[in-house]
């Protein structure tokens, strides 16, 4: 890559995925990338469930009303959660963890997409984190935040964004 611009022109969630596996020592970079995220007052309370089981993938993708389908063909999930107790900015600091993580996969050639969880319900009104939470078995004070799903990309046909894409108007200069 010749520049973080040129990174994030490039990546595009991705929800196509081939596949084939994930390689350790590609996860251990997603992680390494997720680990060294800044936090608020550099509080590191985040936590990463790895999910690569095909099993455990097909009940994520069922853990939402809409746009959690994907994480069924994924080669791995990593799952962004936060005792809210050891962090005044729960949300900011996965949210950090979570793109961080994405920019790596980017990075290296992997396909991501981030699947929100916090916020979210099935239709019977079952929190989306709960269901989650009975998947990977995640305490209860644990906030899960999202899923960010991994692969191969199946088609690696995305063109990067283009200038036309910025909006220059959403940017304001206080004087």
């Amino acid at each position: 890559m010749k520049s973080f611009l040129e990174l994030l022109r490039k990546r595009r969630s991705c929800r196509t995925f081939s596949a084939a596996d994930l390689t350790s020592d590609e996860v251990t970079c997603l992680l390494e990338a997720a680990l060294l995220a800044p936090t608020v007052r550099n509080a590191r309370a985040c936590h990463f469930y790895v999910v690569d089981n095909k099993d455990k993938l097909l009940k994520l993708s069922d853990a939402k009303e809409n746009g959690s389908k994907f994480l069924a063909d994924t080669a791995l999930a990593i799952i962004v959660t936060c005792n809210e107790n050891d962090a005044s900015c729960w949300v900011e600091d996965c949210s950090i963890a979570a793109i961080t993580m994405q920019y790596q996969a980017a990075e290296i050639g992997i396909g991501s997409c981030w699947c929100q969880i916090n916020g979210h319900y099935l239709s019977d009104g079952t929190s989306s984190e709960d269901v989650v939470r009975g998947i990977a078995d995640i305490p209860e004070d644990d906030r899960i935040l999202c899923v960010v799903g991994f692969g191969k990309q199946k088609f690696d046909n995305m063109l990067p964004k283009t200038d036309r894409e910025l909006l220059w108007e959403n940017v304001k200069i206080v004087e």
